[in-house]
């Protein structure tokens, strides 16, 4: 059986230190009436710090642009209700001995004409195309878009004042930033377009800001993908030189660990390219800091290593995992669905009780287990 110990060692960054590598993904659930998280919700992240994960990233929370949800009941991170809300979540994770970083995201075009909390407003976006270069919108001014930039940093403020221990930036899936990073929706001509690293100007102004709302000791976070939900077969950078002109903005700007989205951990970034390395190896490889892997973990026997377990179901095996991770090749590990469909996960693999995991069911969707 594959060694997991080094999955439970402590880690820090900044002022901020948690007990184990596991972090727990943001996943959007929708639970939050009135953009405020409710007892149900502070509890379903308490359970999951009593049972072992290390750092819990909240599910998106909208910024106080009133374009930013595209969804009432997702919560937000500026009305005085909802930043209640928030408290008891921090206190009730703290209690159980976990670390809690809410993630803070706009939405940008991907929220459709007359949705969310403020349906009267048009969306922000870079340019105000579509995914397919369409024209919707008038190209916001420079104005705008700064304070599109600085409504991240008023809402990583609001968690540091709650005693949040850190802050993620979504930077990632085709939402807000990620349509900045991306040459078919920003076609800008000011300081926020052009090459790569000027298209990553935005996303280095959102951590700027953030930095000066947070102070010196919380770990910035920033979440980023190759990939969009609009189009999967889209890669924003195509190799490791191009990966270097992306990330070093965003570091140079106060990035602290860099949270790579993968669909599948385990598939090289640059195929054609050594070291062979996920997205996270490439990432911390060429930028020196910190990283999260996270992609499909703990759900399905894709994994190079998979062993059966319980009732014919697949689980995956982490023997692939831990040799990447025993290598240096990331230094966090995010469990999304899993951890979604049981709390106890983290527990379970820490006590070695493999044989108890549970395989994922899209029914967890519906609860907050």
């Amino acid at each position: 059986m594959t060694d997991l110990a080094a999955l439970f060692q402590p880690f820090s960054c900044r002022g901020m230190t948690i007990r184990n590598r596991i972090a727990m993904a943001p996943m959007t659930r929708s639970f939050s009436e009135g953009g405020a998280p409710g007892a149900d919700v502070a509890a379903y992240y308490a359970r999951r710090a009593a049972a072992d994960v290390g750092l819990i990233i909240s599910e998106g929370a909208s910024p106080d642009r009133k374009a930013s949800s595209f969804d009432p009941k997702v919560p937000n991170f500026y009305a005085a209700e909802a930043l209640a809300g928030w408290k008891t979540v921090i206190d009730g994770v703290h209690a159980k001995g976990g670390a809690m970083a809410p993630q803070i995201w706009h939405v940008g075009m991907m929220r459709k004409p007359g949705a969310g909390p403020f349906p009267e407003i048009d969306s922000d976006s870079p340019s105000g195309l579509t995914h397919s270069g369409k024209q919707v919108y008038q190209e916001p001014s420079e104005e705008e878009v700064q304070d599109m930039a600085a409504s991240y940093a008023r809402a990583a403020g609001h968690a540091a004042r709650l005693g949040f221990d850190a802050v993620e930036i979504h930077g990632a899936h085709g939402y807000l930033i990620d349509e900045f990073f991306w040459d078919r929706m920003n076609v800008r001509t000011d300081r926020f377009g052009g090459s790569i690293e000027k298209r990553s100007g935005f996303a280095a102004e959102v951590i700027r800001l953030t930095r000066e709302a947070v102070g010196p000791t919380i770990p910035i976070i920033f979440r980023f993908s190759q990939w969009k939900q609009q189009d999967y077969g889209v890669k924003l950078t195509q190799n490791p030189d191009e990966m270097t002109a992306f990330l070093r903005p965003l570091v140079d700007a106060g990035a602290d660990i860099l949270h790579a989205s993968q669909r599948r951990f385990w598939e090289p970034e640059f195929p054609d390219h050594d070291p062979v390395l996920n997205t996270a190896g490439w990432a911390k490889k060429l930028m020196g800091k910190p990283t999260i892997t996270v992609g499909s973990v703990g759900l399905s026997s894709d994994f190079v290593t998979g062993y059966q377990v319980g009732h014919g179901a697949q689980v995956a095996g982490f023997g692939d995992l831990m040799e990447r991770f025993e290598r240096g090749e990331f230094d966090l590990v995010a469990v999304g669905r899993a951890l979604l469909q049981d709390p106890h996960w983290a527990q379970k693999v820490k006590e070695g009780r493999l044989q108890e995991l549970q395989p994922y069911d899209a029914a967890a969707l519906a609860t907050l287990t």
